[in-house]
């Protein structure tokens, strides 16, 4: 803050020095000179903005946008608790409109850090710093702006490209197609890549939750196996050649847990992860144990007593998607009669946890069975109240506390899991498999190394709906759900939930998300995506 308040001074200082008659006089500022930011770590705190910003509001709205929508997750009314004027069963039926608070607040979360990057561009331009610096420094935030834009591309489909800070009130940016996006966010990010840090084993704290050469790499993957979606045309080869230019980096690692990924204590030992958004009790913005976790094991946890929700959890359907033996990744759904966890984070089958006051164990059932008449309702009596499969996935932190109910669990955007299975899912698509350092992967091959750090057994062949499958199991609630589904053609499938009163709409232009109605009024030159 205090960076940023200087800078603010200075240009300040700047503009009115050349607002003074004698226009040809150099302007020399001390001020000027000591308060922008000119060592890498000045920059490393004046870039602190983008990164805030990412972190406020991808845990909750953006994640709800891209779960909620799917079968991977559900946040269903509890005798009208938590409806929140029906926000949840609209994303779960698609039944969202313009005015949904989510496709608002994302929207502006999501060009708030684009105007955030440009504005650092611009400042970091007219910085009296080294060429060197200035090079990096302007290769981390074109990169993170590249990041913002995928999103928003991924989200919102047609969308304007803004590359000045400010916005000109005479220029105002018209809605560009998506495939132009696509283009643009590609462009930026290939050009970014020589210049971009790549990681090794010495210095992933230094560049850990910032754009290295293995987030651009496999964003661009991420970008060409949904090229289809986005372009019309695909580009599964390129898929491939990417996912292998992370591949070939052995500094990237499957971890041996599974489970360490996801843990309170996560952060840049972990060796997997590519990009991640960094979260604790002073980084607002992951609120998983919050909504998803059942608070009545609170106390068996370790946790303190602190408001949780009650509601969010998964559908049967996809919970049935964890049927391997033996596979670690079952074991952080909580359903059935419910245990206090071991040291080793399984149910300790010693001590049953009961409902306070009684001798009854808490049991949580698979089925989400609706209260006649009453919309995506399942009632909050202390048996309704066990309705759903919950996630403990994000390990619920101990240090939470009331007043704000956060998480200090760091979310993963991209890992190396995930692009062995793009890498799988291409090949299966149409691109050749390749080696890489010595190693010849093949879907199989791919799918079997997922499979054994999860302790599953291996799998014998592999289909592209096997693939869909695996990345559920690998990847539940990492916000990559609806992409997934989209990509498959499965996104418009419904699963009823029993008594229900409302039906999904299937129309496919609910794809993407509709522009707000307050971004149309203050800017006419944008339009409505088809179909709202």
């Amino acid at each position: 803050m205090k960076t940023r308040y200087l800078l603010t001074a200075a240009c300040a200082a700047l503009l009115s020095a050349v607002s003074c008659t004698k226009l040809d006089v150099n302007v020399e500022s001390q001020y000027v000179k000591e308060n922008f930011p000119v060592t890498s770590a000045d920059f490393a705190a004046f870039y602190g903005t983008m990164y805030s910003n990412l972190s406020s509001s991808y845990g909750v709205p953006y994640w709800r946008m891209q779960e909620l929508s799917t079968d991977e997750a559900i946040l269903p009314a509890r005798d009208g608790n938590f409806d929140d004027g029906g926000q949840y069963r609209q994303l779960h039926y698609h039944t969202w409109t313009f005015d949904h608070a989510n496709v608002k607040t994302v929207w502006e979360w999501g060009f708030g850090g684009i105007n955030t990057c440009n504005r650092l561009i611009g400042a970091t331009a007219v910085a009296p710093s080294s060429d060197a610096i200035k090079l990096a420094g302007t290769t981390e935030v074109k990169t993170m702006r590249a990041l913002y834009y995928f999103m928003m591309m991924d989200i919102y489909g047609n969308i304007p490209i803004i590359e000045t800070f400010p916005v000109p009130a005479n220029a105002l940016p018209a809605t560009v197609s998506r495939d132009k996006v696509f283009e643009f966010i590609e462009k930026e990010l290939l050009a970014a890549i020589p210049n971009l840090p790549q990681k090794t084993t010495s210095n992933n704290v230094q560049y850990y939750g910032k754009p290295t050469r293995g987030l651009a790499f496999a964003l661009l993957s991420k970008m060409y196996l949904n090229a289809e979606v986005y372009t019309g045309r695909s580009r599964y080869p390129e898929a491939v050649a990417m996912a292998d230019s992370v591949l070939k980096n052995t500094s990237y690692a499957l971890d041996a847990k599974y489970s360490d990924i996801f843990d309170v204590n996560n952060g840049p030992q972990i060796t997997e992860t590519i990009f991640a958004i960094p979260y604790d009790q002073q980084i607002p913005g992951n609120q998983i144990t919050r909504f998803g976790f059942y608070p009545a094991l609170a106390p068996a946890y370790g946790i303190p007593g602190v408001g949780f929700s009650i509601s969010m959890s998964t559908t049967p359907e996809f919970y049935d998607r964890f049927n391997l033996t033996n596979d670690i990744r079952t074991s952080f759904w909580l359903i059935g009669k419910q245990y206090a966890p071991d040291a080793n984070r399984k149910p300790d089958l010693t001590k049953p946890v009961f409902i306070a006051g009684t001798t009854t164990q808490i049991e949580l059932t698979r089925d989400l069975i609706l209260k006649p008449g009453k919309p995506m309702d399942v009632g909050n009596t202390v048996a309704d109240q066990a309705k759903g499969i919950r996630s403990v996935k994000y390990w619920p932190d101990v240090n939470a506390i009331q007043a704000t109910r956060l998480n200090g669990n760091d979310m993963p955007f991209l890992r190396l899991a995930d692009v062995m299975l793009m890498k799988a899912e291409a090949i299966l698509r149409g691109a050749t498999a390749t080696s890489v350092n010595g190693d010849l992967q093949t879907p199989l091959s791919l799918v079997n190394k997922v499979r054994t750090r999860a302790g599953a057994p291996l799998a014998t062949t592999v289909t592209l709906q096997s693939v869909l499958d695996e990345r559920a199991r690998e990847l539940s609630w990492e916000a990559w759900r609806r992409n997934d589904l989209i990509r498959y053609g499965q996104f418009e499938t419904e699963y009823p939930l029993q008594n229900d009163v409302l039906t999904m709409d299937k129309s496919t232009t609910k794809r993407i998300y509709p522009v707000p109605t307050s971004e149309l009024r203050l800017n006419t030159n944008l339009k409505q995506n088809p179909g709202y």
